[in-house]
């Protein structure tokens, strides 16, 4: 194959991947249905983020646990969300897409339902293990499903449904988890695990991978009903052909691979941006949320339930935006704006110390009401959309596993050493997670790239060149 032609990223004259038209594909009901039973599982880690915070107290009372035994509960499911990371794109290339999200569901509720029956803190330990290395897989193989089955004028859309359903999730235990016992909270839990082993049954594999598996058969028939029985999807299914013929021509990747000149942007930039994702400290608010307020001076019931005000209208807002201002402004917007809220939050611990402003506890509350928002608008689900759009398939399942495992180890160490950073200096964290987040905004200006409206086989192309 001409190098010259795949540099430029068959954008150009190639029939193939110029897409013939650019008439917006329809969201078909089988697109719909499919992203709705694969959000579901993202509803399941939104609930898992969510539920340690409400159900801390009931905890702590009823077993005895103490703050120390408590906060292991609350961690230890990050160091399960590593392993299964590790493990996700393995999974997701040798059982496919719906095999691995059905596979990861099982130890979800096994998970839910050995908190639910627990007696003791180490059986509260194992379920969230379990529940973690659950959500580690889906965390990958989610978005990655969703956009290999959608046209590319709705695929950042509909993969940002998946961050929109975390937020759903981690909203609900929220809210319900201030009027019901802890126990029943985790038995609710166990609802859209249900709801997503079932949903599978009825959803098509991904046809890319199909092609992937050389089931051109299978791969065609999956596209032809996600596009409809009526579409037109001979272009298509020649464009995927292609690209997976180019690919198979390579050895099998391995981990050494992933480090070529070839797929250093593509690893730098879905790296990066997790990396900066996680140290900008979304997990910290997300865990610590009642905590934070209550330290500022403010009533963390309150605080909560203003977060979850926010959240949903601003992903909501973020998913209509995504394929019509694209990836990178709402990127930069978003950053900017976290860099803003944590910086204020910051400003109000420094005025409470000092005693200069009796209303910083407000100020607390914008800065975190600010934060929320904007991340919800873009950080929060925008690097996974980009994750799943960069990697070229021969590598995306290690790529996808070396960006889900940083993903996840960040914020473990957040996550941990929040609360001694925040005993060593209240005002002193946040500027910590400011600075990251202003670092964030000129990480996506020099390096992250714009991939709204052109095919992944286009947008791989361009960012990776074969030798």
């Amino acid at each position: 194959m001409d190098r010259e032609r795949i540099e430029e990223g068959f954008t150009t004259t190639d029939p193939l991947l110029s897409n013939h038209e650019d008439t917006p594909a329809p969201a078909t009901a089988a697109v719909v249905f499919s992203t709705l039973v694969a959000v579901s599982g993202s509803f399941v880690f939104g609930s898992a983020v969510g539920f340690s915070s409400p159900a801390q107290t009931g905890i702590i009372e009823e077993l005895g646990l103490s703050v120390a035994e408590y906060s292991v509960f609350g961690s230890i499911w990050t160091i399960g969300a590593m392993i299964g990371a590790v493990m996700s794109g393995k999974l997701a290339d040798l059982f496919a897409r719906r095999g691995a999200m059905g596979f990861s569901e099982m130890f979800c509720l096994v998970g839910w339902l050995a908190i639910t029956f627990g007696r003791n803190a180490l059986w509260l330990d194992i379920g969230r293990l379990l529940m973690g290395y659950g959500v580690g897989v889906i965390s990958y193989v989610v978005p990655v499903y969703i956009a290999e089955i959608t046209p590319k004028n709705l695929r950042g859309a509909f993969t940002t449904v998946n961050q929109l359903m975390i937020c759903c999730g981690v909203s609900l235990m929220y809210v319900i988890g201030v009027i019901i016992n802890w126990r029943l909270l985790a038995l609710i839990g166990t609802i859209p695990c249900i709801i997503h082993l079932l949903g599978l049954f009825f959803i098509p594999e991904s046809p890319r991978w199909l092609a992937k598996a050389g089931q051109w058969k299978e791969c065609e028939a999956s596209l032809q009903r996600l596009r409809g029985k009526d579409a037109n999807i001979s272009e298509e299914a020649a464009e995927i052909k292609d690209y997976t013929e180019t690919l198979q021509k390579l050895s099998e990747a391995k981990m050494i691979d992933l480090f070529q000149k070839k797929y250093a942007h593509s690893l730098i930039v879905g790296v990066g941006l997790m990396v900066l994702q996680q140290f900008g400290g979304v997990n910290a608010i997300a865990y610590y949320a009642s905590s934070i307020f209550e330290s500022a001076g403010f009533s963390g019931r309150i605080g909560s339930i203003a977060m979850v005000i926010v959240q949903i209208p601003m992903q909501v807002l973020g998913v209509l935006l995504m394929d019509k201002s694209g990836r990178h402004p709402l990127l930069l917007v978003s950053a900017a704006g976290t860099c803003l809220g944590c910086f204020l939050v910051g400003l109000s611990f420094l005025l409470q110390d000092l005693q200069l402003w009796k209303s910083s506890p407000f100020l607390a509350l914008v800065g975190i009401l600010v934060f929320t928002g904007s991340f919800s608008l873009g950080m929060g689900g925008i690097p996974w959309v980009i994750m799943s759009e960069i990697f070229p398939i021969n590598v995306k399942g290690l790529a996808g596993s070396i960006v889900t495992v940083v993903n996840w180890f960040g914020s473990w160490i957040v996550s941990y050493s929040f609360n001694f950073l925040m005993l060593w200096s209240s005002e002193g964290t946040f500027f910590i997670f400011s600075a990251v987040c202003g670092l964030t905004v000129m990480f996506v200006a020099k390096l992250v790239p714009e991939t709204k409206g052109r095919t992944l086989e286009e947008i791989q192309l361009s960012m990776n060149s074969f030798t």
